[in-house]
């Protein structure tokens, strides 16, 4: 279940999750999801979205974004903000699409703890 949060910004969840350990950032590029530090490299299969938050734009609320909290096969934590609406990336959309059903939870979500 998505979350929508009204009351919070994007920078102020990412914060609380760096806090308890998701200190890592990731970009997709072709059908991969990247650490921006570490450069290593995940298949769709290979990462599990533990906690999805949903924000509207505060001009305009169909300017929405998505912040995934991400643990990846090899046991990195971190985060990928995608933003949905004009601005969005077809690429980031399809590679978060693949990611298997089995690979989906909220159950690192904090705001359920």
């Amino acid at each position: 279940m998505i979350k929508m949060n009204t009351s919070k910004n994007e920078l102020e969840i990412i914060k609380k999750y760096e806090a308890v350990g998701y200190i890592n950032s990731y970009r997709v590029s072709g059908n991969l999801l990247i650490n921006n530090k570490t450069k290593s490299k995940y298949l769709p299969n290979e990462v599990f979205i533990v906690a999805e938050h949903r924000f509207e734009g505060m001009s305009n609320p169909s300017d929405m974004s998505m912040l995934f909290i991400l643990e990846t096969k090899y046991k990195g934590k971190g985060t990928f903000l995608a933003s949905y609406g004009g601005a969005s990336s077809t690429e980031a959309a399809e590679f978060f699409n693949e990611i298997p059903k089995e690979n989906v939870s909220n159950k690192e979500n904090i705001f359920m703890k």
